[in-house]
């Protein structure tokens, strides 16, 4: 049986998003290193800077030094994503971008992890730990999921 061309859509979202995601992340993250030293902000001081960082740990630095963890747990992520995906109450369009936006994010800094040992961090906002766009990527996929299912009634209208 043919699916509709709509569903064909919404499943190709998730791969969609996670490809954008994965490619603006990994060019900034080239950009950063290929124009800036570690430690160095653009500019010295200010609220919004551009600040080369690295990062050996988890989300704001934590398990440092413990890669293989991290990257292990990574994988076993990206596996839950792809397996929850095929899942029909995750075959919407929000929660397909929200999902792919969750792939990309670790799949954007799983490929700094494997190929350099750390990933690049460069968003320096105000007093907030310093991040990339795969981070970004991550938080906006994990709020967009937890409002899917926190506001069901407007699911069901939609």
């Amino acid at each position: 049986m043919r699916e509709k061309p709509q569903q064909g859509l919404i499943r190709l979202t998730l791969f969609l998003a996670a490809l954008v995601v994965v490619a603006l992340d990994q060019v900034g993250k080239f950009f950063i290193r290929a124009n800036m030293t570690p430690g160095q902000s653009i500019p010295e001081e200010g609220f919004f800077r551009i600040t080369y960082v690295t990062n050996v740990g988890g989300a704001f630095g934590i398990l440092g030094n413990q890669a293989f963890l991290i990257a292990l747990t990574t994988i076993v992520g990206i596996a839950a994503i792809l397996i929850y995906a095929r899942y029909p109450p995750f075959n919407r369009m929000l929660v397909r971008i929200a999902l792919g936006l969750l792939l990309g994010g670790a799949v954007g800094n799983l490929i700094d992890r494997l190929s350099f040992g750390w990933v690049v961090d460069f968003i320096d906002i105000g007093a907030w730990p310093v991040f990339n766009l795969a981070d970004s990527a991550i938080v906006v996929g994990i709020i967009l999921i937890i409002y899917y299912f926190l506001f069901p009634a407007r699911r069901a209208a939609s």
